[in-house]
């Protein structure tokens, strides 16, 4: 079994904004497979079903992004899920706006809902894919993260977060080492 978390801040408020890459990405995923994602508990909602084969829980933590790992520790320790399972979908502003990449394991970087995913799992020892926001021009980083999308980015970032529910669906049909070899560029 494995587990997609798609992080991102649960009010209306942050719908919209570059911080929720990661819900925006479960949401594509959830609306290809036809999963509902509607449950309410382990701290998150989520739903599950099956991609390319694989059961699967997809999970939209609703502690805010800096508690996200709680979450996640939680559905993992129920169901006996293996960090090596765990698929974290995050922004990420290091990388190009639009881009993705997929990373096997590794820190948290500077941000701070991955920081909690580390602390709570434990271990850096899981697979990640992360949309790039770009970096905001006046280094306001937390208006630019929470801050509505221009225009002008939207279709970009909707792009980007077709390319991210690609590249899970990729890694669970060829795993993360062939992923990152064909969508990493």
């Amino acid at each position: 079994m494995y587990l997609i978390v798609g992080l991102g801040n649960p009010e209306e408020e942050y719908e919209n904004t570059r911080h929720n890459m990661g819900f925006n990405t479960i949401n594509k995923i959830a609306k290809e497979y036809g999963i509902e994602v509607n449950k309410k508990k382990y701290k998150g909602l989520y739903g599950m079903g099956t991609i390319e084969g694989k059961k699967v829980i997809l999970l939209k933590p609703q502690t805010y992004m800096n508690l996200s790992g709680e979450s996640i520790k939680e559905v993992l320790d129920f169901y006996k899920i293996e960090p090596s399972n765990v698929i974290v979908i995050y922004d990420d502003m290091d990388i190009e706006i639009g881009t993705i990449k997929i990373r096997k394991k590794g820190g948290p970087g500077s941000h701070n809902g991955m920081k909690s995913v580390v602390e709570n799992l434990g271990t850096k020892d899981f697979p990640r894919v992360r949309v790039g926001i770009g970096r905001p021009k006046d280094n306001d980083f937390i208006k630019y993260v929470i801050g509505p999308i221009p225009e002008e980015e939207k279709e970009i970032l909707d792009e980007a977060t077709k390319k991210a529910k690609e590249a899970v669906v990729e890694i669970l049909k060829v795993g993360v080492d062939n992923a990152m070899n064909k969508l990493n560029k």
